[in-house]
């Protein structure tokens, strides 16, 4: 595996961070002086649209870098990270990842299939949500939850909030269409329950026959 390979090379190269729950890794805009890969944890990376509402771009786990594009590409970072939940991460400064960049070639190698490997993953999902509608994201985010084929019982961990962040909307969104499932009678809401009647139904809207 790419990041495997890559954490072993450099490994030495780093310090060890911890991070709280909901503590910041970065900021958007703020000078870029090196990058990170998650030993445990979850971050989540985002955006500011011009209302100040927050676009989740993307939650990363143990086993994955974060920011490591930065190294060529940009001397800020152009999102905010956040920790989901406690973190330990290994921070790389960037002087001293290009320095052995430069002496390498193994490991230039390494970091070259890692962004290419980041850049089809991009491409990926771009083209997989691209056409989703909010309705669709949902549908699917239970969905996975449940993979059952008749009725099922789900009790949601994070908050609607950020349930939203995560499928690209807002709460009111989430609400909203949550509503129009239980009208709909494919589901029932409780507060952080939700009760699918008909996951056969459900998974009909995101995988027709």
């Amino acid at each position: 595996m790419v990041e495997e390979s890559l954490i072993a090379a450099i490994k030495q190269l780093g310090v060890e961070k911890k991070y709280s729950k909901d503590e910041y890794l970065f900021f958007a805009g703020q000078d870029a002086t090196g990058f990170y890969y998650i030993l445990s944890g979850e971050i989540r990376l985002f955006k500011m649209d011009e209302n100040a509402r927050e676009l989740e771009l993307r939650r990363f786990g143990s086993g994955n870098f974060i920011g490591e594009i930065i190294l060529f590409a940009s001397d800020i970072f152009p999102v905010f990270a956040q920790a989901v939940k406690s973190s330990s991460l290994i921070f790389f400064p960037k002087n001293r990842i290009i320095e052995e960049l430069e002496q390498n070639a193994t490991l230039s190698k390494l970091l070259l299939t890692l962004y290419a490997k980041r850049c089809l993953a991009l491409s990926n999902i771009i083209e997989s949500t691209k056409f989703k509608t909010i309705r669709y994201k949902l549908i699917e985010y239970l969905v996975s939850l449940c993979g059952k084929e008749g009725a099922c019982l789900i009790e949601l961990k994070d908050r609607k909030i950020d349930i939203a962040k995560q499928l690209g909307t807002i709460s009111e969104t989430l609400s909203r269409n949550l509503k129009i499932l239980e009208a709909e009678g494919l589901i029932r809401v409780e507060g952080r329950k939700i009760f699918i009647l008909n996951c056969v139904q459900l998974q009909k809207e995101i995988k027709p026959s």
